[in-house]
This record gives C-alpha cells, sequence and structure tokens, in this order.
C-alpha cells in the first residue's frame, strides 16, 4: 500500500477542514494516509511517503504563510521533483492567485502535480469538502 502524507497550515480551521476531508478520501480509496499539521513534519519526512497533499490558504498578498509553511516547502520543493503531489487550500479574497503561482511552481519543480489547486473560498462547504475527499482519492489512484 502507497503511503501518503496530507500536510497542511491553517489559521482559522478551513484548511484543516479541507485536509481531513482529503485524509477521508485518500483512506477510503485504500491509500494509506496520515495527517500532519506542518510543524510537526519536516522535508526530511519525506522520506517515508510515496506521494503528498499540500496544503496551506492564500495569506496577505496571495502568498503561501511565511512563518510557517513556505520556509517548510521551500526545502520540500528539492525532494518533490516526478513524485504525485496535490495541492489544496481556502482563501478570502483575490480570486486564487496564490493557488495558481503555487500550482506553476510545483510544476517547475518536476513535480506530478495530481488536477489542478483546489482552492475554495472561505470555509469549505460540503462540495468543498468533496472535491478535498476527491482529491485524496485521485492521489491514490494516481499512486497505483
Amino acid at each position: 500500500m502507497k503511503k501518503i502524507a496530507v500536510v497542511y497550515w491553517s489559521g482559522g480551521g478551513n484548511t484543516e477542514a479541507m485536509a481531513k476531508a482529503a485524509v477521508e478520501g485518500a483512506q477510503k480509496a485504500g491509500g494509506d494516509a496520515a495527517l500532519f499539521r506542518v510543524d510537526a513534519f519536516s522535508a526530511q519526512d519525506m522520506k517515508d511517503y510515496d506521494g503528498f497533499l499540500f496544503g496551506c490558504p492564500a495569506m496577505g498578498a496571495e502568498v503561501l504563510e511565511e512563518a510557517e509553511f513556505e520556509p517548510f516547502f521551500q526545502e520540500a520543493e528539492t525532494k518533490i521533483s516526478g513524485v504525485p503531489v496535490g495541492l489544496f487550500g481556502s482563501y478570502g479574497w483575490g480570486g486564487g492567485e496564490w493557488m495558481r503561482q503555487w500550482e506553476a511552481r510545483v510544476k517547475d519543480d518536476g513535480a506530478r502535480l495530481i488536477g489542478q489547486g483546489l482552492a475554495v473560498e472561505n470555509a469549505p462547504d460540503e462540495k468543498g469538502l468533496a472535491e478535498c475527499a476527491a482529491l485524496g482519492e485521485t492521489l491514490v489512484k494516481a499512486l497505483a
């Protein structure tokens, strides 16, 4: 069974809810998925996993959270070439430009981006949570 790490940062709980739904979707599809807040996971831990879902909301001027997530992700980027990766997060303004930039960044790193980044405005509703679960399922299928 392929191992998946769902690594996220959440300030208000929206991205955390999305992360939990993604884990449930991955597990439902038969994946061995584990959930980690970014402060409990390091780029060195990545060697133990086959695929990743990274979650971070838009912050400030539509950027990744800068104190914890961005430093982690800069190091993680050196380890994702050829690896299946999915992206998700919530936003409250700006139309999701941070997600488009994040997608381009991951592609430039050589990762196998699973679908498009999933951006949900504000708190995820039932549809948004279902999309997160589907992202988890899609990653499991990409690892098969």
